[in-house]
């Protein structure tokens, strides 16, 4: 990579203006797709709505097409199918709960007959649960954000801390303001996936901001958007390298992890690229734009 890359030296900071300005976007779309959901008017799932599941194993494997064919015509719309090879079962998520576990036990043993299985679990969510569930998913997004602010605050100082609690703001809110325009299914594994992000932006912002610290000790003189933009030319070949790894890893999981794992890889591929661009673009723009305004100084330690 860094025969690729050579020695950059880009001016990121001279973009601050038009990057601030698509982050703002971004963020606001988020905080709008975050408003729809507490509102229930976002695609959620049955985790947050309520619902029921219903695991079957067969004798012999049925074609996860058919049975989502069987639920379609019956009249479950918008069911969600799982299927494990090993064991030949399916896991069934349906949004309807009260009964709706034995009408389906019952359906498929009438639609097929001579497939004999067995029923190993059911379990229904009510929508009393499912909005407790999410509340609870807001405060754990919540409280990670100020835990962030907190560690930046005590490795760093208190700007970097604001800095990276934002930019982490900003990729939370771009990833789920995707998946509310593409009507994404929002659940608790999206949630887990957004939590995974921000601790993967915040590892990936904490590479520069060790950088800038660095930096700092030893050009005590020299102006801070120079040195911010000498930081991230420093370790963007390592940034870019990080990232594309995980990219390999997440490509193959949504093109060929299944119905369940694709929306969670979908929500991570996303997550790393505007993790990404988030450190070098937001983060860093961000502490030069209010030491520039505040016209305060940042600790140089000797």
């Amino acid at each position: 990579m860094l025969q690729i890359l050579h020695k950059t030296n880009i001016d990121f900071m001279g973009w601050k203006n038009v990057s601030f300005a698509v982050s703002a976007v971004m963020i606001a779309l988020g905080l709008f797709a975050l408003v729809q959901v507490g509102r229930g008017k976002a695609n959620l799932g049955i985790d947050f709505v309520g619902g029921t599941t219903v695991q079957l194993s067969f004798k012999d494997r049925l074609p996860i097409d058919e049975a989502r064919a069987v639920l379609d015509k019956a009249g479950f719309q918008g069911s969600t199918l799982q299927e494990f090879t090993e064991g030949n079962k399916i896991l069934i998520r349906l949004r309807e709960h009260e009964g709706v576990a034995d009408k389906v036990v019952a359906l498929f043993r009438q639609a097929f007959p001579g497939r004999p299985f067995e029923v190993d679990s059911t379990t229904e969510i009510g929508p009393t649960i499912g909005s407790d569930l999410q509340w609870d998913a807001l405060r754990a997004i919540i409280f990670s954000i100020i835990a962030i602010i907190i560690y930046i605050a005590f490795r760093f100082e208190f700007k970097f801390g604001v800095a990276a609690a934002v930019a982490t703001v900003h990729d939370v809110c771009a990833v789920l303001a995707v998946f509310y325009l593409m009507n994404k299914e929002i659940n608790l594994l999206i949630v887990t996936a957004l939590l995974t992000l921000a601790g993967y932006s915040l590892t990936d912002t904490v590479v520069v901001f060790d950088r800038i610290r660095e930096n700092l000790k030893r050009a005590k003189r020299e102006p801070l958007p120079q040195l911010v933009n000498a930081s991230i030319n420093e370790v963007l070949s390592r940034t870019i390298i990080t990232s594309l790894t995980v990219v390999l890893v997440l490509v193959p999981l949504v093109m060929f992890g299944g119905e369940v794992l694709h929306d969670f890889s979908l929500a991570l591929l996303f997550g790393v690229i505007v993790g990404t661009y988030s450190s070098i673009f937001v983060a860093s723009p961000l502490l030069v734009a209010w030491h520039v305004r505040t016209g305060g100084q940042l600790i140089r330690k000797k």
